[in-house]
């Protein structure tokens, strides 16, 4: 299989589609972990609900898948066993965090991959650092806008219901917690399916059957049906981190959490920023968990949680890198 083949070309496109189905299994506890937890919606119906609007999302801008396929490297710099070797080594990590039930980040996974694939063929030098500054940049400026944004807003539900019984307000808030979790599974397609976008693009671009850069309808479609296909199987392991053991919460909880996350996911997506859902949401529950105080928080899961933050684009890239040593070879001696 010579590295310009069109069989080439549509394994790329199949691995690219693999980890958009990947990501969004591994990515379902961004929208529906909580709603689940409190009870606001069955198991069967959020991910129902939760598969659908991913797919409406991921139709509504490709700003992001924009900026992961040009804002990183130039698409002339890039050949078709460089991407498919980023999204090896991002399906890699994204199935070893989820075997752990560790919300890592699959949207930083294949960054790093492909920055790690990128280095192993080319070297730093062809890497575009003003792109990879802004994706650094909102890696942490996101979780503490998450944070703090859910922050406010529980504080300023406690003032407005201070007076009222808990019991009725949990009932009301349930309700609206379903539009709520709507609002982040909607915010969570706007952003997350735009990465396979973007790489299927690269590939293109790479293997000729582009002249410029733009996202053809049919990419858009396939890594929009790849993602909610994704979806509707569930990730139990990871629901049940973000939704039960980081922090008890209450109908209340999950809709200020829910909403301040979808809030700055859909920010981010106008911005054509790829920023990370599994961050965000959980920095909006560690937001909840902490307006009642510290002892609120689970500190040895949310350990955890900023251990795989930390070590995805270093671990992913490394991932990519490796990957790059083993695949090329195999195309090299065709």
């Amino acid at each position: 299989m010579p590295e310009g083949s069109f069989a080439l070309l549509a394994l790329v496109v199949f691995a690219a589609l693999a980890f958009d189905f990947i990501n969004g299994f591994h990515d379902t506890a961004n929208a529906i972990a909580t709603c689940i937890s409190t009870r606001a919606l069955s198991i069967r119906n959020a991910i129902l609900m939760a598969a659908g609007l991913n797919f409406v999302g991921a139709l509504v801008s490709t700003h992001v898948a924009t900026t992961i396929g040009k804002g990183i490297v130039d698409p002339s710099n890039v050949t078709q066993v460089v991407v498919l070797s980023a999204l090896v080594g991002a399906i890699f990590w994204d199935l070893l965090t989820w075997h752990y039930g560790i919300p890592a980040s699959s949207s930083h996974a294949i960054i790093g991959g492909l920055v790690g694939a990128v280095v192993a063929d080319r070297g730093f030098g062809v890497l575009k650092w003003d792109g990879l500054t802004k994706i650094l940049a909102a890696i942490v400026v996101s979780p503490l806008v998450g944070t703090l944004v859910a922050f406010l807003i529980m504080v300023a539900i406690f003032w407005i219901f201070r007076d009222y019984h808990p019991s009725p307000l949990n009932r009301g808030f349930r309700k609206l917690q379903i539009v709520s979790a709507a609002f982040m599974a909607f915010s969570h397609g706007s952003n997350d399916a735009q990465k396979s976008m973007g790489v299927i693009t690269l590939a293109l671009v790479s293997y000729g059957a582009l002249a410029t850069f733009y996202i053809p309808t049919w990419v858009i479609l396939s890594c929009a049906a790849a993602m909610a296909a994704g979806t509707a199987m569930g990730g139990w392991r990871i629901i049940k981190t973000v939704g039960t053991d980081f922090v008890k919460l209450d109908p209340v909880h999950g809709f200020c959490a829910e909403t301040s996350s979808a809030g700055v996911i859909l920010t981010a997506s106008a911005m054509g920023i790829p920023i990370s859902t599994t961050h965000v949401i959980t920095s909006a529950i560690l937001g909840v968990g902490l307006s009642q105080g510290h002892r609120k928080v689970n500190w040895m899961v949310g350990a955890r949680i900023v251990w795989a933050w930390v070590l995805t684009i270093p671990a992913s890239a490394a991932a990519g890198y490796l990957s790059y040593d083993i695949i090329r070879p195999i195309f090299l001696s065709r």
